[in-house]
């Protein structure tokens, strides 16, 4: 079985094409620039060349293709965007036109002169090329992709608490990591961006989505490490969110998420000890601009291992907590695709003893 899998952050989109035939060290990777940051630097080229702006395609990630559309238009150039790439900065359309994004029809976008950008998460034949460039075709019995999704929230409340409420209520309705990745048919409606990823998607293969974080710490529970301790905190510091989970003889028993770039390493330290005293409030991290706190088992438990994943994991490089920084399998930013292996595993019974079983020979604790 070959499954396609793509972890797609605010800097980079990891992908593993898993073959349960080979060992999993053993099969093809690449850890390339985000699809944000390809569409930023697009608008960023057009901004110098004194060009128009047009965004086209789907909703998409955040970040990087915000702050250079806020370039462009600081820079006095024109930038339109059609309905569905204008939700891609906000699920607001008056909220993007404020900006000084001009939001148009699709028949008013084909009259206009200007540099076209599209906007998409996946790009299934730029990954194409880029295997074929090493002679390998690209075929694969299934994908699976991982998107931040806030989600849409209704006018006037906060995406923020929008996003965390849904994380709580994924957590007491399915107590597992898995509960936050969904086949194609199964995708909440208020998740637009999974729903943009699967309608962009043009394969025949079954399509799984799920959320970045908890992908990521799904995957690194795989080094042999973190799967001794059952109880652990085991975070995911990603280049746009940090997101940790308190675990209680296995069980997630608290959770918090916040901004990485509102974050300074005392304060993360300071919330991190008190999720697992189990202390730590909704209030402290919204108010301090992250996106929420919960807890399912407020008995304090011993801070004795703290695992820790993601491209900025170094806010904890040199913590008095003493974490652990997980590599499992050897491939830290691979995490977040081994995640969408146990997930979709978990998914689809009928796939999940190959899946199981070829991950389970490269590691020590099972």
């Amino acid at each position: 079985m070959k499954i396609l899998c793509i972890d797609i952050g605010t800097g980079t989109q990891d992908i593993l094409l898993f073959d349960s035939t080979t060992e999993i060290e053993n099969c093809l990777q690449l850890i390339m620039p985000s699809p944000t940051v390809l569409v930023a630097n697009q608008i960023r080229a057009a901004t110098q060349r004194g060009e128009t702006v047009l965004l086209t395609g789907s909703i998409m990630g955040g970040g990087p293709n915000s702050w250079a559309a806020e370039a462009h238009i600081r820079a006095g150039l024109p930038i339109y965007a059609t309905r569905d790439a204008a939700l891609s900065f906000n699920d607001e359309l008056d909220k993007v036109e404020a900006s000084g994004i001009r939001v148009v029809s699709d028949d008013e976008a084909k009259k206009i002169n200007a540099a076209r950008v599209e906007m998409r998460d996946v790009d299934l034949e730029a990954i194409q090329r880029a295997f074929e460039a090493f002679g390998v075709a690209l075929e694969f019995d299934a994908l699976a992709v991982a998107v931040f999704d806030h989600g849409n929230a209704p006018p006037g409340v906060s995406d923020r608490i929008f996003r965390f409420e849904f994380l709580a209520e994924r957590i007491r309705a399915t107590g597992k990591l898995s509960g936050f990745a969904f086949m194609r048919d199964d995708i909440p409606e208020r998740l637009t961006r999974m729903y943009a990823v699967a309608n962009s998607v043009n394969a025949d293969a079954p399509l799984m989505v799920m959320d970045t974080a908890p992908a990521a710490v799904r995957g690194a529970m795989d080094d042999d490490v973190v799967a001794g301790h059952k109880n652990a905190i085991v975070a995911n510091l990603g280049n746009f969110h940090a997101l940790a989970f308190r675990f209680t003889d296995g069980k997630i028993t608290g959770v918090f998420e916040h901004h990485s770039g509102e974050l300074k390493p005392a304060q993360l330290e300071n919330f991190l000890r008190e999720l697992a005293n189990g202390t730590l409030t909704n209030e402290a991290v919204f108010d301090s601009q992250g996106h929420g706190a919960v807890i399912f088992d407020a008995r304090a438990q011993d801070l004795n291992f703290l695992a820790v994943t993601g491209p900025r994991r170094s806010m904890l490089l040199h913590s008095k907590l003493k974490p652990y920084f997980a590599v499992p399998y050897g491939a830290m930013m691979q995490a977040g695709n081994f995640g969408l292996l146990h997930a979709y595993a978990d998914l689809n019974p009928n796939a999940r003893d190959e899946i199981e079983n070829a991950l389970a020979k490269s590691r020590v604790v099972a």
